[in-house]
């Protein structure tokens, strides 16, 4: 896969940092933060960040990534929406779904290079 390095750990520092924060929040249950890859079938990357935070309001999930827009009582309401400009740029795609248990998975996924690129 090929990127800008720093802005591709800009947004899994930003997705982890989210999901901390999520779960810090949260008095009951065991407290996870699972980060995974995976290649598809069309040679993506996925990478997904589940927390067992207290979720995703669904009226808000895809408001979740405009910028301004937050749930924090001290968030800026930009750091989903520089991490979907980033992940856009970079041919990919960033979005967010309910955890099946509880919590939220934030997931993006970048085409990998093709191999006679350099």
């Amino acid at each position: 896969m090929l990127g800008d390095r720093v802005q591709l750990q800009q947004v899994v520092l930003n997705l982890i940092m989210n999901g901390l924060e999520a779960i810090s929040k949260t008095g009951q249950g065991e407290r996870e933060l699972l980060i995974s890859s995976s290649k598809d079938e069309a040679s993506n990357v996925n990478v997904a960040v589940r927390d067992s935070g207290e979720g995703l309001d669904p009226a808000n999930v895809e408001r979740a990534f405009d910028a301004f827009f937050t749930t924090k009582p001290d968030g800026m309401g930009m750091g989903l929406a520089i991490s979907r400009t980033i992940i856009e740029s970079h041919g990919g795609r960033l979005w967010a779904t309910s955890n099946s248990a509880r919590g939220a998975v934030f997931q993006f996924t970048l085409p990998v290079a093709s191999e006679n690129h350099e």
